[in-house]
């Protein structure tokens, strides 16, 4: 492929990741919604470890984490330069 490197190793790890085994997680949204997530190993590692923690079912977790605030980026500074 004539490729950029970074664009040859983003699909190689397309590729990778859809090779892996993937985990379902059904759980219900702050409006009421069903929705099942699909998790890579290492994203179900690492919510299990979370869900564990707060000892509490991974679905839960997910219900929790949506109503996190979503933080926005500060706006950027003004220079003092006219656009």
């Amino acid at each position: 492929m004539d490729l950029p490197d970074d664009e040859q190793a983003f699909l190689k790890d397309l590729v990778k990741t859809s090779r892996q085994k993937t985990h379902h997680v059904a759980w219900t949204d702050r409006d009421g919604t069903e929705r099942f997530t699909t998790l890579s190993q290492a994203e179900v590692v690492r919510l299990n470890k979370i869900a564990g923690a707060l000892r509490i079912s991974k679905g839960e977790t997910l219900r929790q984490a949506a109503h996190i605030p979503v933080k926005r980026p500060a706006p950027p500074a003004e220079s003092g330069v006219p656009a």
